[in-house]
């Protein structure tokens, strides 16, 4: 029977995911070292099974488990036996059965991680599944907003978000990452509203505890944090938007409408960006934005993970939610099960 694991946000609660943050903040002062190494998982080993291309989440994990002094393995789809017929269950068990601790999953199929974790003895840890969620890069995106709001207000990172005013913009519908953002930044206290075309909304936001709005323009001067998401154009199976150009001039943060924005408005994106689409490269690259930020901080919240998993206990309020979760949640409407064999 396989150990707990982290499949969704939802696992953790708004205890689960202080102690998260708590945890990673320690961690960020270990990064700062000149030999940014604790020997705290020494003897373990963490593999990342990638049946999904990924840059920032894979190299974070491994940097991740290389500074608590875990051993790593990786695994990518494209150059393993997958490509000769393998089955999902074949390969993770084979990893398992090499005596990993934990295993950081990453695959097309919403729900894939969580059977995965029915599979095998070791730990499992989403990063990212589908439509469904992606747990670590919510909580890095709260560590980060907590972090840049407590340096402008010059106070220690508070325990919440109260009272702060996030949109989540652009192509919500197919967008693992906002669905564990909701579910983080509303544990923690924050507002948010989502922001895009009708046809990128999910087919029910009902239960979500969000607002749904279109125009991008009258929601800019209403918040605090604008989070760009990326158009996930190998998603879009259908005619869902007129043409780029339209989407990029009613939702994408153009320089034209930088111009505007109010001086402390924070800008996010989980990368990788597409310039000049969802984003221009002067607000990218613009103080206000956070985005290398969250790749940076990336590294301490998965030490704060890989480190809770296996030597910190269970999840404090696990809830049960996941890929059979009521689909009116934000854990529960990606679409599709996992697909095996």
């Amino acid at each position: 029977m396989s150990r707990p694991g982290l499949l969704s946000v939802a696992d953790l609660g708004r205890g689960g995911i202080v102690e998260v943050l708590h945890l990673a903040d320690s961690f960020a002062e270990v990064s700062e070292r000149a030999i940014p190494k604790v020997p705290a998982l020494r003897g373990k080993t963490v593999a990342t099974v990638f049946f999904e291309p990924s840059t920032r989440t894979r190299l974070s994990f491994e940097a991740a488990a290389k500074r608590l002094s875990a051993d790593t393995m990786s695994f990518a789809a494209a150059t393993s036996s997958v490509t000769k017929g393998e089955s999902l269950r074949d390969t993770v068990e084979t990893v398992d059965a090499l005596g990993v601790d934990v295993m950081v999953v990453r695959h097309a199929s919403s729900g894939a991680p969580a059977q995965v974790a029915r599979w095998v003895d070791a730990c499992v840890v989403n990063a990212g599944d589908g439509q469904h969620e992606h747990p670590t890069q919510a909580l890095l995106d709260c560590f980060t907003l907590r972090e840049a709001l407590a340096a402008r207000a010059g106070s220690p990172p508070a325990d919440d978000l109260a009272g702060v005013r996030i949109a989540i913009v652009g192509d919500v519908r197919h967008s693992r990452v906002a669905r564990s953002c909701v579910l983080a930044f509303g544990a923690l206290g924050a507002r948010v509203t989502l922001v895009g075309p009708a046809t990128l909304m999910p087919p029910t936001t009902q239960g979500w505890g969000v607002e749904v709005r279109h125009d991008l323009d009258e929601v800019l001067p209403e918040i605090d944090v604008c989070y760009l998401l990326r158009l996930q154009s190998e998603r879009l199976r259908e005619a869902l938007l007129p043409s780029l150009g339209e989407y990029s001039e009613r939702f994408g943060l153009t320089r034209d409408r930088a111009r505007r924005l109010d001086p402390d408005l924070l800008v996010m994106h989980p990368g990788p960006m597409i310039r000049g689409l969802e984003i221009a490269s002067g607000v990218a690259d613009s103080a206000r934005s956070l985005v290398t930020r969250q790749v940076h901080n990336g590294v301490a919240v998965r030490m704060a993970v890989l480190f809770r998993l296996l030597a910190g206990g269970l999840p404090s309020e696990p809830t049960g939610a996941g890929p059979a979760a009521d689909e009116a949640s934000p854990a529960g409407s990606g679409q599709g099960g996992a697909r095996h064999g």
